[in-house]
């Protein structure tokens, strides 16, 4: 029901797009005829701001992958720089909160850990809104400050370095919906002690589930009927504990994949001094106004992120 209401509102956004424009541009034609200039500037307003709503829309439709529409998982880390990363790592969180806020999705504080002086070491917050984790997946990787260190008496400028993990929040119930065509059912005689009926009809059963490979097979009850419904759950419980490892795998996968919170692997850089710059090095967007992105405007960097990422894969596609 989520995903289709999400399709239902994309359906609809691009429906009423394409009769306000066309509202748009008749009332643009009927002042054109009459001469009513200023109800031509207001068609002509009518359609610039159809323009934005529309750039929003399409952007909005980059976020198709699996888990876009899910809620995120947002993880700051302070990097090596004691309490000036620490306080980095504070900024960072405040940063998104007020990103989230800005955009009516709520935040709820999984857990903190505070700096010794200042700041936190680490934290890790729960982001829940329309495609959370779509956009914030972009954020990931080591965002680097420059500035006139505020705790040190010398004001000196540092560079300090802090690092952000996003992971989609994925519903923990595993549902094991096995396909009967994808099992090949065997029956046999039960072996060992068990009683003269039991040995002398084919009341054993083995599971083969064919994609897998995995076989199970059960002979301790005394009707086949009983074997095959223990048999089917074994296969189900063996089923889980291959998804449960999958998801291991590729939890560890993304572990693997981190980098040192430093030099060498920051994806954005913030100057406070000594000038006033936000650089994004993977799109090259960069903006001075500073105050604005650490308050949490960081639409224009999310969205050339995610166009590149797309990009990216249709190219590679």
């Amino acid at each position: 029901m989520r995903e289709r209401t999400r399709l239902a509102d994309a359906v609809e956004r691009v429906r009423r797009l394409d009769r306000e424009r066309a509202d748009a541009l008749e009332y643009a034609e009927l002042a054109e005829a009459e001469g009513e200039t200023s109800s031509l500037d207001e068609a002509a307003d009518q359609l610039r701001s159809l323009k934005t709503l529309a750039a929003q829309a399409e952007l909005e439709a980059l976020l198709s992958g699996e888990a876009d529409g899910a809620d995120a998982y947002v993880e700051v880390n302070s990097g090596a720089g004691g309490t000036e990363s620490a306080d980095w790592a504070s900024m960072l969180l405040r940063m998104y909160t007020r990103w989230a806020g800005a955009h009516g999705m709520d935040v709820e504080f999984i857990e903190e850990t505070a700096g010794e002086q200042a700041g936190i070491k680490s934290a890790t917050v729960k982001i829940s809104g329309a495609n959370a984790y779509g956009w914030l997946k972009t954020e990931a990787g080591v965002h680097r400050l420059v500035r006139i260190s505020p705790f040190d008496s010398a004001a000196k400028r540092h560079t300090s370095f802090a690092s952000i993990w996003v992971y989609p929040v994925i519903d923990d119930k595993i549902e094991i919906d096995i396909n009967p065509a994808d099992v090949r059912t065997d029956t046999y005689r039960s072996s060992g002690a068990g009683g003269q009926h039991v040995n002398k009809t084919d009341s054993a059963v083995r599971l083969t589930h064919i994609p897998t490979g995995i076989v199970v097979a059960c002979q301790t009850q005394r009707s086949q009927h009983q074997n095959r419904d223990q048999a089917w759950k074994m296969l189900r419980a063996r089923l889980y504990e291959a998804e449960l490892q999958k998801r291991e795998a590729a939890a560890q996968a993304v572990e693997d994949a981190k980098t040192d919170i430093g030099w060498g692997h920051q994806i954005r850089s913030y100057v406070l001094q000594p000038y006033q710059m936000v650089k994004d090095l993977r799109t090259n967007v960069e903006t001075s106004d500073t105050s604005g992105v650490l308050d949490g405007d960081l639409d224009q960097f999310m969205a050339a992120s995610l166009a590149q990422r797309v990009g990216a894969s249709r190219v590679a596609a």
